[in-house]
């Protein structure tokens, strides 16, 4: 399809004569095209929905999650990505994002490095993924030639396919096995796809993420309880989490939290179930990371 015939690169009427309105009304125009977004990927929930199940198979398995784009689209994945060790306490490995042009050109663009196929099978190859990983290849235009090499190679080695784009009946949804289609019409600035479709984009990476990591046990009610406490900042928020869930007062909160080296998860259980910090630990092991079902099983385990 001609780069002209994508909805992403047509003019949008209602800001036709944006060169000519006060600061005011292009704000007023911005804000009101990005209220349709939430309503564009609220239409691609139940893809979304079969994504993040195979994310979080693949990730409780010992699986790792892989997003691979270009220019705007390789930058959301890699902002998703490096966010994951800081909340859930991941290896860098689990979540990673492979850029066209290189980490580099998260800053500065690489000229043509998305125009390749071989670029993207290649940089694929050099992360050596398996059958037990999951693909996510990001493209709003949905034609980008690294993004196709990178889920051709994922496909070949059996890796669940995914693509991301904002265009219907997308090039790159051919080679995946799950498509995500989110159709943000044409952007405030024609073809400028870093406003609406990446807003899109973003949504829905935070959406897979955050509801994967919920899955594999990463989350107390709605709380952050595998936090990697590595400033300030996050050493105040371990210990109003553990006071908050445990209703303890915060010296309690940081007292048994120094015991645990600042890990929420046996913080919490320590003092739900009454045990020890070694005995908590060994719950939160037999039943995989969840802190409930550790938590109702210590407490039965001491009736």
């Amino acid at each position: 399809m001609k780069l002209t015939n994508l909805a992403t690169e047509k003019r949008n009427q209602h800001t036709a004569n944006i060169d000519t309105m006060s600061t005011k009304e292009i704000l007023n125009v911005i804000n009101k095209e990005d209220m349709t977004v939430a309503q564009r990927v609220q239409q691609v929930l139940p893809q979304v929905e079969k994504v993040v199940d195979a994310v979080s198979h693949a990730l409780s398995r010992g699986g790792k999650l892989f997003y691979v784009g270009a220019g705007t689209s390789g930058r959301i994945g890699i902002m998703d990505a490096v966010e994951c060790p800081p909340t859930f306490s991941t290896s860098p490995e689990l979540v990673q994002a492979v850029m066209a042009g290189g980490t580099g050109a998260f800053v500065q663009a690489v000229e043509g490095a998305e125009d390749e196929e071989e670029r993207g099978i290649e940089d694929l190859e050099k992360r050596n993924i398996t059958d037990l990983d999951v693909v996510i290849g990001i493209a709003a235009s949905g034609r980008t030639p690294y993004v196709i090499g990178a889920l051709k190679h994922a496909k070949k080695v059996g890796a669940v396919t995914v693509s991301l784009s904002s265009n219907l009946d997308s090039a790159i949804s051919k080679f995946a096995s799950i498509p995500i289609e989110v159709e943000t019409g044409p952007e405030v600035l024609t073809g400028s796809t870093r406003m609406k479709a990446a807003t899109a984009h973003k949504m829905i990476l935070n959406m897979i993420t955050t509801t994967a990591m919920i899955k594999i046990g990463k989350v107390y009610e709605n709380l952050m309880v595998d936090v990697k406490v590595s400033n300030k900042k996050l050493k105040d928020r371990a210990i109003s989490i553990v006071s908050t869930i445990t209703n303890v007062a915060e010296e309690k909160a940081t007292e048994i939290l120094e015991i645990t080296n600042f890990e929420v998860k046996p913080a919490i259980v320590m003092l739900k179930a009454n045990v020890s910090f070694e005995e908590a630990q060994s719950y939160i092991t037999q039943e995989g990371g969840f802190v409930r079902e550790a938590i109702e099983r210590a407490r039965k385990e001491r009736v």
